[in-house]
C-alpha cells in the first residue's frame, strides 16, 4: 500500500490485516478501524463528510470499497451502498449467492460492481482511480 494512503476498515474482513503496522501520516494512523458491521452507517457518514470537505460526490473520492465474507450483515451493507448509488464496489471472492449471473451483469452495468481478483491486481486497479 502506498505510504500516502489511509486504510479504513470495517466489519469481518479487517481481521486479515488489522494486526499489521502501516505507520502514520503526520501522526494520524494509516490504518483506522471504524468498527463492526453494525458501524457501517458510521463509515458511510465518514465518506459523506469527506465528500463535503473535498466538495465532490462520494463516487468522485479516491475511495475504494471491498466487501467480503457475504453473510447477512455484509449483504445488508452491500444493498445499502447500492441504494445510496455508491459505485465501483469490489466483492468477493465470489458474489453473494442471491446474485445470479444476470443480476450481477445488471449491477456491473449500473454500479460498476466488480469481483475481486488478486491483491496485487486489485490494488493496482484501485490506485488508478
Amino acid at each position: 500500500m502506498p505510504q500516502d494512503c489511509v486504510i479504513l476498515t470495517l466489519a469481518c474482513g479487517k481481521y486479515r490485516f488489522n494486526k499489521l503496522d502501516f505507520g502514520a501520516i503526520d501522526g494520524i494512523p494509516r490504518l483506522i478501524d471504524i468498527g463492526q458491521c453494525n458501524n457501517a452507517y458510521s463509515a458511510i457518514q465518514v465518506a459523506l463528510a469527506l465528500s463535503k470537505v473535498f466538495n465532490c460526490g462520494v463516487n468522485e473520492l479516491p475511495l475504494s470499497l471491498v466487501l467480503s465474507w457475504f453473510e447477512q450483515k455484509a449483504v445488508a451493507i452491500l444493498l445499502t451502498l447500492l441504494s445510496l448509488g455508491i459505485k465501483g464496489i469490489r466483492v468477493g471472492p465470489t458474489p453473494p449467492a442471491f446474485i445470479s449471473p444476470g443480476v450481477f451483469k445488471v449491477l456491473q452495468d449500473n454500479f460498476d460492481l466488480k469481483l475481486i481478483s488478486t491483491p496485487d491486481k486489485d490494488l493496482a486497479d484501485i490506485l488508478k482511480k
